[in-house]
């Protein structure tokens, strides 16, 4: 019997921290159904993929993190969106927890943290 992987699509501006998330995601058994570099990619994927999460930085061009947030949750109410952030953006963070984000992760990364948030909704 097969277990299916719990998927994601990941959203930031950097290549390298979608490598980083990505690269943690694979280990921890995700699969990474695609990335999106600005908030309008990330929200046509999530619409096109229906991922089990989404990942997605706050500050991003076209469509910050929080604009995404909005739109994926007019899609999907239930979507699980973990926001990615910087440190010193506490009052985003918590602004997009009350938008309906379900988390967030703070960078740079540290893969037992991200271990643990994920969990927590699996």
């Amino acid at each position: 019997m097969t277990t299916k992987k719990p998927t994601v699509v990941i959203a930031d501006d950097s290549a390298l921290i979608r490598f980083q998330l990505s690269d943690i995601l694979s280990e921890l058994g995700f699969e990474i159904l695609g990335e999106a570099s600005n908030g309008n990619e990330a929200v046509l994927l999530y619409k096109n993929l229906k991922p089990d999460f989404v990942t997605l930085d706050i500050v991003m061009p076209e469509k910050d993190g929080p604009q995404a947030l909005d739109e994926i949750k007019t899609i999907d109410p239930n979507a699980k969106v973990i926001m990615i952030t910087a440190l010193g953006k506490q009052e985003v963070v918590k602004d997009c927890i009350k938008r309906g984000a379900s988390d967030f992760i703070v960078k740079p990364f540290n893969p037992m943290v991200i271990k643990d948030i994920f969990n927590k909704y699996l």
